[in-house]
């Protein structure tokens, strides 16, 4: 049985681009600043976003 490990993230978008878009990260929480994600990768579901209001982040 593949159990599927989630991890939340919380950044900013920084920059999108035609097939990936790059989210720099609350660096009180993670141990780099940025990442990367395809498109693809929210179509299939590997990657949910969410928007918050309150702190003007992006919640991954």
């Amino acid at each position: 049985m593949d159990a599927k490990k989630t991890i939340e993230r919380c950044g900013v978008l920084a920059e999108t681009y035609p097939s990936v878009f790059i989210v720099e990260l609350d660096q009180d929480e993670n141990n780099f600043e940025r990442v990367s994600y395809s498109y693809t990768d929210i179509l299939t579901d590997a990657v949910e976003l969410v928007f918050t209001d309150d702190k003007k982040e992006l919640a991954l």
